[in-house]
């Protein structure tokens, strides 16, 4: 996969899903040799119209009209590393947007275009951007508060790669361990990024015990609605 498009490439993608109020997401496909790889995308809907854009996919036209429609995106957000991919086409069509990142990310993803920032500067009470410990702080979370329901957005520390589509992909989900049979942590993502498996694991129990939560949504892969408590504790055993 190249590093980044300069252009703005669509690919295949569903519609835009409500998740609650002011919080939807897209789910998207990377073409890939005899099978598609899924990825997300989330939208949350901040305070004065903005948007929070996380992991960001181009869209068809119509679909970009509807997401403007829900406000200004305002905010890219680059998860991790390997989230460049169309941060520099969307910023392209939106230069007023700003680039937020972790910081263990800001030198990869400087590589393709500058960041705005490493922090939370998203000015919302209902939504939290926070770095993720033990993994070099190279992912970012984002906590949603709304409806009284709590949804976690994470990137590659949990992957949920139900139903990968042709050869290609059921092989890559299965070798690099995103999560065909349950939740789990990519492989790759533990041989890459984790520096400390206990202070990770601290984080999935802290933001399980959160008594509000509700639905997790992942970068690849299904949402984890049904028991997102005890995937995150699983997750948290796999890394003892």
């Amino acid at each position: 996969m190249a590093k980044f498009h300069e252009e703005w490439i669509v690919g295949p993608h569903g519609p835009i899903e409500r998740v609650a109020t002011g919080l939807f997401t897209v789910a998207g496909e990377i073409v890939m040799p005899l099978g598609r790889f899924p990825r997300r995308m989330t939208i949350a809907a901040l305070r004065k119209g903005r948007l929070a854009i996380w992991s960001a996919i181009p869209l068809r036209d119509d679909a970009m009209r509807a997401l403007e429609a829900l406000g200004t995106p305002a905010f890219l957000i680059v998860p991790g590393i390997a989230h460049r991919l169309d941060v520099k086409a969307w910023k392209r069509r939106y230069p007023e947007a700003r680039v937020l990142c972790p910081p263990g990310a800001r030198k990869a993803v400087e590589d393709v275009l500058p960041v705005d920032a490493v922090a939370d500067i998203l000015d919302d009470p209902d939504v939290r951007l926070e770095t993720v410990a033990g993994v070099g702080e190279r992912e970012a979370a984002l906590l949603v508060r709304r409806d009284g329901q709590l949804t976690l957005v994470v990137n590659d520390i949990l992957a949920n790669v139900r139903h990968p589509h042709g050869l290609g992909a059921h092989i890559m989900a299965r070798l690099l361990g995103f999560g065909v049979k349950r939740p789990r942590m990519p492989r790759i993502g533990k041989r890459m990024f984790v520096e400390d498996a206990a202070a990770l694991a601290r984080d999935f129990r802290r933001w399980a015990r959160e008594p509000e939560l509700a639905r997790i949504i992942v970068s690849h892969g299904d949402i984890l609605q049904d028991d997102p408590r005890g995937a995150l504790e699983r997750v948290a055993q796999d890394l003892e």
